[in-house]
């Protein structure tokens, strides 16, 4: 069967999971609004995906940071490649196996995303003196004031961003649907607004991967992007493809 047969040949025509999903995430978005409307505060800081060591944290968080999203554009992005990708997926896979993929990646982002940040978290509380651990501690989840040496503020407000700002966003599990797309179709030339010719999967998703891995790394001050989240995503994605590509279907 040709690749084509795969392709969705209408917006509106989506697999079963997949379009579930489309709804499910749009739904959230328009709750989203509707809360911040009526209750007057952001519904993400309850569905988002807080650190472990913040009072905010709650396992819930896991899922439902899946489903939840920045703005219109972070949506947009991402329930897109959801419909591009996913359905091709579904399609080839059926639904249950493509729900539990898409699911486990989700929480494979999530996995290496905290665990990133509790390393990060780690090596901070390192260079704060033991005496002050316990009134950084409650200004990281108070977010009152904090009078401290000079010298610890930007260890202590990189701290705050790990403690205080979640991550939301289906984007860990989109990249495990990239991830998925580049080792089934890896001569598969793919068009995209900001590259100016048709590159083939194999070395997009490379070339993609060294990107986020860079921008994780660094850690720009203008970024805000969870990149290990993308990276989590890709890596339990290639781990599944391959755990399954030897026959084994013990989670299925």
């Amino acid at each position: 069967m040709a690749l084509q047969d795969y392709l969705p040949r209408q917006f509106n025509i989506a697999p079963p999971v997949v379009k579930n999903l489309l709804i499910i995430n749009i739904l959230f978005f328009v709750a989203s609004i509707a809360y911040a409307k009526i209750a007057h505060q952001d519904l993400n800081d309850l569905l988002g995906l807080y650190f472990p060591g913040s009072e905010r944290f709650e396992p819930f968080q896991l899922v439902t940071s899946m489903f939840s999203h920045g703005g219109l554009a972070h949506l947009a992005f991402n329930m897109f490649a959801l419909w591009m990708f996913g359905a091709q997926l579904e399609k080839i896979w059926g639904s249950k196996r493509f729900l539990i993929y898409f699911l486990l990646t989700g929480l494979g982002a999530s996995l290496l995303h905290t665990g990133v940040s509790a390393y990060e978290a780690q090596q901070m509380w390192a260079q704060i003196p033991v005496e002050l651990d316990e009134k950084v501690l409650q200004f990281l989840n108070s977010r009152g004031e904090l009078m401290i040496d000079v010298a610890l503020h930007d260890t202590v407000r990189k701290l705050e961003l790990i403690y205080n700002v979640p991550v939301v966003g289906a984007s860990g599990a989109i990249y495990g649907l990239l991830m998925g797309f580049g080792m089934l179709f890896p001569n598969v030339e793919l068009m995209l607004l900001f590259f100016p010719v048709p590159i083939k999967a194999k070395y997009f998703i490379p070339l993609l991967m060294v990107g986020e891995l860079y921008l994780g790394i660094n850690q720009f001050s203008w970024d805000n992007i969870a990149h290990f989240a993308h990276l989590g995503g890709a890596l339990f994605g290639f781990i599944i493809i391959r755990y399954w590509s030897r026959g084994n279907n013990r989670f299925l």
